[in-house]
């Protein structure tokens, strides 16, 4: 395998797999949400009418769009060259910046862009669904993520996806998967899973922006470089190896506590506005359908005493995908 020894830090290199996985999942919201409208569409007539009728998917509106088309632009530069190789083999601070990507960009712009109908298939799930609902609770998600970040930074986990692809691909998506547990308290558009009041996401953000950057002043403070497979950083980024370390953490630091602390001032400001005007989050179908969902999911653990799960809201044991869209998503 050819290394950063024998190729320049900005060697082309395709990413086929990254570009692939980039393609599927674009292709495969778009697909989801046109599938969704068609098959409502077909049966618009016994739906529309009646105490059983079911609403169409929410509209899936151009701010929407652009903001999962930001997501997947992040996503791209992240994951492709030359940032993804930077970070694979010469610079720390090249892979604290694809990491701030995959945490602070693509998770809160996928989970404000994705199509409601889309994204409530997606956490239908109950592994998926019981997982986010746990991680709605500030302290989960403060441990969560503080263990997350700081694992997937310590010595043996750079090196090992420094020198596997596939360790790469799997950090990057627990990475991924860290900044939706990040975010899901402060969106608020997954299915029953209400987010905090105002005051309450200021307080977890900034919680946020401080705790788990504790690791950037290791970066800083440190006498000697971190990781030994890091340490190509002069042909890359012009910068000693602890002198890249020692930007990196000043990167790590500033790009959380600036973004995090960015969007919890606007919060508050926009949210105490609301409150001024009376306006309280909405309790829409989709959040009650899940409700029963979980409970049916409950009763089915409970045993044969219950009789069985319930039929769901729609009459059936769950509803199709792109059931349960209203006002919330839009």
């Amino acid at each position: 395998m050819t290394g950063p020894a024998t190729v320049g830090p900005y060697a082309w290199h395709p990413h086929l797999g990254a570009w692939i996985v980039l393609a599927a999942v674009g292709i495969g919201i778009v697909a989801g949400h046109r599938r969704q409208v068609a098959r409502w569409a077909r049966a618009g007539e016994h739906r529309t009418s009646g105490a059983g009728a079911t609403p169409p998917p929410a509209p899936w509106t151009r701010r929407q769009k652009a903001a999962l088309a930001g997501a997947w632009l992040a996503a791209a530069v992240a994951l492709t060259w030359p940032l993804a190789d930077l970070a694979a083999h010469w610079s720390v601070t090249a892979l604290v910046v694809q990491r701030l990507l995959l945490v602070l960009a693509v998770p809160p712009l996928a989970l404000l862009g994705l199509p409601y109908g889309v994204l409530a298939a997606l956490t239908r799930p109950a592994a998926v669904d019981t997982i986010l609902n746990r991680c709605r609770q500030p302290a989960v998600a403060v441990a969560v993520f503080t263990a997350t970040t700081i694992g997937v930074m310590t010595v043996p986990a750079v090196a090992a996806q420094s020198t596997s692809a596939t360790a790469r691909g799997a950090f990057d998506a627990v990475v991924l998967g860290a900044g939706i547990v990040l975010w899901v308290p402060v969106v608020g558009r997954v299915p029953g899973v209400l987010r905090l009041r105002p005051v309450g996401r200021f307080g977890y953000l900034a919680f946020q922006a401080v705790v788990p950057a504790f690791l950037a002043f290791i970066y800083i403070f440190a006498r000697h470089p971190i990781y030994p497979t890091l340490a190509h950083s002069h042909p890359a980024i012009g910068l000693a190896p602890l002198n890249d370390q020692q930007l990196a953490g000043f990167v790590s630091k500033l790009g959380m506590l600036v973004t995090l602390l960015a969007v919890a001032a606007w919060i508050l400001r926009t949210g105490l506005h609301a409150d001024e005007l009376g306006a309280d989050e909405p309790l829409v179908w989709a959040d009650v359908e899940r409700q029963f969902e979980r409970a049916d999911r409950r009763r089915a653990r409970a045993g044969p005493e219950w009789g069985g799960p319930p039929a769901g809201p729609g009459g059936d044991d769950g509803g199709d995908e792109g059931d349960g869209a209203s006002s919330r998503g839009g």
